[in-house]
């Protein structure tokens, strides 16, 4: 498995990511061309808080579902549309797989929103011999080794070919993450040729989300990656500059869910 040498280690979305650098580790590793069109990314995480206080890891998710290897089994995480929060202690490893925004309705049975907010056991969509390959994962010597194993799980249950809408959403979602200052759900059916009740249909099968939801946050991302990098910040004109009408709703969405505002957590 090729390293992500190319992106930070601390990816977009974690809050506080020096912070967290300091109590964990994250390396990313690249899909062979097989699995590309349905995961983007495996991502293993170690720690080491053996004699420490726990750590709470939060995390501003992505329009992403993750298989998880982990103990004291496997799951299935959803999109969290929240704030997700781990609590680090003890030492241990977790192994993701990342799918593409889309992908995940390959192995669903049925709307990816049904697993919105949730995390579910693995077994249950995949069946029992996931189990057995967690096992393995956790037990390979290092980051590579485990992402080869993940991989070698999910290949043979990948489909065929790609299906079309799921490639048309994973586009959509990308278009939004370059361009998070587009903020209305008609501006972006009408910058794609869709209808809105398309596109929001798209969305609960295939993402997990509502398109409201993935554009604003793209937004909090923006808004948390230029606060980590530091103080001195013009809120109101990156208020603007994310289409906010003004600082205050910037402030207001950012506090409700992160749960200090902007400028608070900037300086924490």
């Amino acid at each position: 498995m090729n390293k992500r040498d190319s992106e930070p280690e601390t990816p977009r979305g974690v809050l506080h990511p020096a912070e967290t650098a300091q109590v964990s580790t994250l390396a990313r590793y690249e899909p062979g061309p097989e699995a590309a069109a349905y995961v983007e990314f495996y991502w293993h995480v170690r720690w080491d808080l053996r004699g420490r206080p726990p750590y709470e890891t939060k995390v501003l998710a992505h329009p992403n579902v993750h298989l998880v290897f982990e103990e004291p089994e496997p799951l299935v995480y959803g999109v969290d549309r929240g704030l997700f929060v781990r609590r680090l202690e003890g030492s241990g490893q977790v192994l993701g797989i990342k799918f593409r925004p889309g992908a995940f309705r390959a192995f669903a049975g049925g709307p990816v929103a049904g697993y919105a907010d949730r995390r579910v056991p693995a077994g249950e969509v995949f069946g029992p011999t996931v189990s057995g390959a967690c096992r393995a994962v956790l037990a390979a010597p290092d980051g590579p080794a485990m992402a080869r194993l993940a991989e070698g799980f999910v290949l043979p249950r990948l489909p065929e070919r790609p299906d079309p809408a799921a490639v048309e959403v994973a586009a959509i979602v990308e278009r939004i993450t370059a361009e998070p200052s587009m903020f209305r759900v008609d501006q972006l059916a009408d910058g794609l040729g869709l209808s809105v009740r398309r596109l929001q249909r798209l969305f609960a099968e295939y993402v997990g989300a509502t398109p409201k939801w993935v554009l604003r946050r793209a937004r909090l991302h923006e808004a948390a990656a230029r606060a980590d990098r530091g103080v001195g910040i013009d809120w109101a004109a990156l208020a603007a500059d994310l289409g906010y009408a003004d600082q205050a709703h910037l402030t207001r969405d950012f506090t409700a869910v992160v749960g200090a505002p902007p400028g608070r957590y900037a300086g924490a």
